[in-house]
């Protein structure tokens, strides 16, 4: 009894158009991601920044340093004020403004203006505060400009 084979062509073919896709996205850049954290969440950005030195409950913390509170904080009725203080630094809280980041001591980590909007949302939401006027990226975006910086 003889055995017919099939034709390796047909055969490499369906092959390739079910593996070609899957390459051809591997290949395809990604997008840039917002800031470095790869996340634009204001809750998420909390637990990968804020909360370490101001705890996950935001009652803040004194220790090696000062890290004030966010729950009954009246600074926090400024959204501005959240704003500067998060892109410029103040105290032993580091700039978050990609243009202010400095190493060398660790991963830089910066945010765009639209996390730290975001982010200054979720605070002012959050941790018992109800400051309902939000801030946008645009808002955020003109501080940088009132620094003589544009981004």
């Amino acid at each position: 009894m003889t055995r017919k084979h099939a034709h390796p062509a047909p055969v490499l073919a369906a092959l390739a158009l079910l593996v070609l896709p899957a390459l051809a996205q591997d290949a395809a850049p990604e997008p840039p991601p917002e800031g470095n954290l790869g996340t634009t969440s204001g809750a998420e950005i909390y637990a990968q920044v804020c909360q370490g030195c101001h705890m996950p409950d935001g009652r803040g913390a004194v220790g090696a340093g000062s890290y004030p509170a966010f729950a009954g904080n009246p600074n926090l009725a400024s959204s501005r004020y959240m704003a500067a203080v998060i892109l410029g630094g103040r105290r032993n809280m580091p700039a978050f403004a990609p243009e202010k980041v400095i190493g060398p001591y660790f991963e830089p980590v910066w945010l765009s203006d639209v996390q730290v909007a975001n982010v200054i949302n979720h605070i002012r939401t959050n941790f018992g505060n109800d400051y309902r006027d939000p801030i946008s990226a645009a808002d955020v975006r003109a501080l940088h400009s009132d620094q003589g910086k544009t981004q």
